[in-house]
């Protein structure tokens, strides 16, 4: 009876791509305050300007286990922000959120902060009146 009930249940395999894992820890990345974007390897941002299409996995590298990930990002922060925190809140978000959506253990995720934004001039001279 017990071998019944697993024939009926085991159907077929899901294989997530890592290009999904990728979109959603970017997604995941930017939704953190402070991150002002991903950083985008030459050959990632030159595709991205012949195509003209916007590339959500930008500044993510995922490497894909049997059944766990390990997920590199490459963020653009803000300038002012705690960097330490930021980066801190943005690997506990994109864990929480790849492994809520594709049920993969996520071993690590790794930040690599590439650049800072300065705030743009007029923020800066309203700030100052």
């Amino acid at each position: 009876m017990d071998n019944e009930l697993r024939d009926d249940v085991e159907v077929g395999i899901v294989k997530i791509s890592d290009e999904v894992v990728e979109v959603i820890a970017g997604l995941a990345a930017a939704e953190i305050k402070g991150v002002m974007g991903m950083s985008a390897s030459l050959v990632g941002g030159i595709s991205q300007m012949l195509s003209g299409k916007k590339n959500l996995s930008k500044g993510v590298k995922v490497n894909l286990g049997e059944d766990n990930a390990s997920i590199d990002l490459y963020l653009v922060v803000q300038y002012g922000i705690k960097i330490p925190e930021v980066a801190s809140s943005v690997q506990k978000n994109v864990k929480k959120a790849v492994e809520s959506m594709t049920g993969l253990n996520v071993s690590s995720v790794n930040v690599y902060i590439q650049n800072v934004i300065l705030p743009k001039e007029e923020a800066v001279i309203e700030g100052e009146e």
